[in-house]
C-alpha cells in the first residue's frame, strides 16, 4: 500500500484562506442579495499597467515568428530581467547585487516554500508570531516539526510573538536558531523594520551562523525614505540571508505569476562538517524541479523597470495606499485601534470587544457582510486581532468604511 506524507496530518485545520473562502460562499448562497466587500485575501483589483501589457502583446507577436519563437528558456530567468532586477532594484540602492544571483519564478509563495528543499530537517527554524502561514505550514509538511498544541503552535517551531505590546517588533530568539523567516513591510501586521532592527537581526544571524529567509514582497509599498527596501542594505545583509521579491503586489502580477529569489553567491550552510554554496544548491534545485517563467511574461516584468512601467507601476502603488489610508483613518474614526497600513498594503486592527477572531470575522460577514482574515490564522499571537487589505476599488472601501462605522454604533 502507498504511504502517505504523515506530517500532512498535522495539519489539522484547512489552509487559512480557503476556509474563508468556504465561509464566504456558504453566507452568499444563503443570502443572494448580499453584496459582499471582500478586504480579505491580499488579491490585486486593477488592471495591469499598459506598458507591461504593451510588452506582453510584442513578446506574443514574437512567438509567432519563426525567428524569433522561443521555446525552454533558462530556468534562472532571461538574462535580460536578471539584469534589470539587479540594477533596478539593488545596485540603484548601493547593493551589489548580480545578476546570476537573482532566480526568477512563478512566485515567492512557491520560493519560502521551496527553500526547505536545500535545508536540512534538523534545523531549528524560528518565526515571527503572527506569521504568513506558508512558513509554517510547509516546514510542517517537510516533517521539521511536532503536533500542534492547543493554541495551535508546532513543536519544534521557535516562535517569536509580535503584539501590540512590544509594538509588532518580534524580539531575537532566546537561543540558538539556524533559519529565521522576517517578512517586511509585514504580512500580516502592515508593519515596517527599522534599520536599527534589521541590523540586529544580521547580528545575530552572524554570531550564531544563521540563514535569514527574508521575504520583501511588499517592498515598493515603502513611503518612509529611512526604511530599508532590502536586507541586503544593512551591512553584512547579503552573508547571511536569502531575499524573496515578487511582482504581484508591485505590478499587478497575482495573475500571471512572476517573481524572483535572490542567493548570493557568498551564502553559505554545512553538511558533513564543510561549508557548502547555497547558491549552488538552490541553482540545482530550481534546474532540476522548475523549467522557468514564460519568456511573455519576463518581458511583461522586464516593463516594469522601463520609464512609463515605473510611473504607471508607482500610480497603482499610490492607489492601494490611498486605500489602505482610507481604511486606517475611517476605522480609527470608529473608535477601532489600528496599525500598519502606512508603508504597506494591510490594516491590521485590534477585535472590537475583545471578540476572538473568528467570531469578529463572522459578525462582520453576517451584519456588515464584510470580509478580512481572522488574525488567529497567522498564528497565536494573531488572535484577537484582524487584517484587512487595501488590494480593492475605491468605491468598495469607501463603502467599507461606511459599514464599520455604522456597525460600530
Amino acid at each position: 500500500m502507498a504511504q502517505v506524507n504523515e506530517n500532512y496530518l498535522k495539519l489539522k485545520a484547512g489552509y487559512l484562506f480557503p476556509e474563508i473562502g468556504r465561509r464566504v460562499k456558504k453566507f452568499c448562497d444563503e443570502n443572494p442579495s448580499a453584496k459582499v466587500i471582500r478586504l480579505g485575501i491580499g488579491d490585486v483589483t486593477e488592471p495591469l499597467p499598459p506598458a507591461i501589457t504593451a510588452a506582453m502583446h510584442k513578446a506574443v507577436d514574437e512567438m509567432a515568428v519563426r525567428s524569433t519563437f522561443r521555446g525552454y528558456g533558462p530556468e534562472q530567468g532571461y538574462d535580460f530581467l536578471r539584469e534589470a532586477i539587479a540594477k533596478h532594484d539593488y545596485n540603484a540602492r548601493g547593493v551589489n547585487v548580480v545578476a546570476d544571483e537573482v532566480f526568477v519564478s512563478d512566485g515567492s509563495k512557491c520560493d519560502t516554500g521551496n527553500i526547505l528543499d536545500i535545508f536540512g530537517s534538523q534545523n531549528v527554524v524560528a518565526v515571527t508570531d503572527p506569521v504568513y502561514p506558508v512558513y509554517v505550514d510547509t516546514n510542517v509538511m517537510a516533517g521539521h516539526t511536532g503536533p500542534a498544541d492547543d493554541a495551535g503552535r508546532f513543536g519544534g517551531l521557535v516562535y517569536l510573538p509580535a503584539t501590540a505590546a512590544n509594538d509588532f517588533t518580534p524580539p531575537l530568539p532566546d537561543r540558538k536558531v539556524d533559519l529565521i523567516y522576517l517578512c517586511y513591510p509585514n504580512n500580516p501586521t502592515g508593519t515596517v523594520a527599522t534599520r536599527e532592527t534589521l541590523a540586529k537581526w544580521v547580528q545575530y544571524a552572524k554570531a550564531n551562523d544563521a540563514i535569514i529567509l527574508y521575504d520583501a514582497a511588499y517592498e515598493a509599498y515603502i513611503t518612509d525614505p529611512s526604511i530599508p527596501h532590502s536586507i541586503y542594505e544593512i551591512e553584512g545583509g547579503k552573508d547571511v540571508a536569502i531575499e524573496f521579491r515578487s511582482f504581484s503586489k508591485t505590478a499587478g502580477f497575482t495573475g500571471t505569476r512572476c517573481a524572483f529569489t535572490v542567493v548570493p553567491k557568498g551564502l553559505t550552510g554545512t553538511a558533513n562538517g564543510t561549508r557548502q554554496s547555497v547558491h549552488a544548491l538552490w541553482n540545482r534545485r530550481h534546474t532540476t524541479k522548475f523549467n522557468g517563467v514564460s519568456y511573455v511574461i519576463q518581458r511583461g516584468a522586464e516593463a516594469v523597470y522601463s520609464p512609463e512601467g515605473q510611473k504607471q507601476v508607482r500610480e497603482i502603488i499610490a492607489f492601494y495606499l490611498e486605500n489602505a489610508r482610507l481604511l486606517r483613518e475611517g476605522l480609527t474614526k470608529a473608535g477601532v485601534a489600528v496599525y500598519g497600513g502606512v508603508n504597506a498594503p494591510y490594516v491590521w486592527l485590534k477585535t472590537p470587544g475583545n471578540l476572538s477572531s473568528w467570531v469578529f470575522f463572522d459578525k462582520l460577514l453576517t451584519q456588515a457582510h464584510l470580509v478580512g482574515t481572522p488574525g488567529s490564522g497567522f498564528g497565536a499571537s494573531g488572535e484577537g486581532y484582524f487584517r484587512l487589505s487595501a488590494f480593492n476599488s475605491r468605491e468598495n472601501v469607501e463603502e467599507a468604511v461606511r459599514r464599520f462605522a455604522a456597525l460600530s454604533k
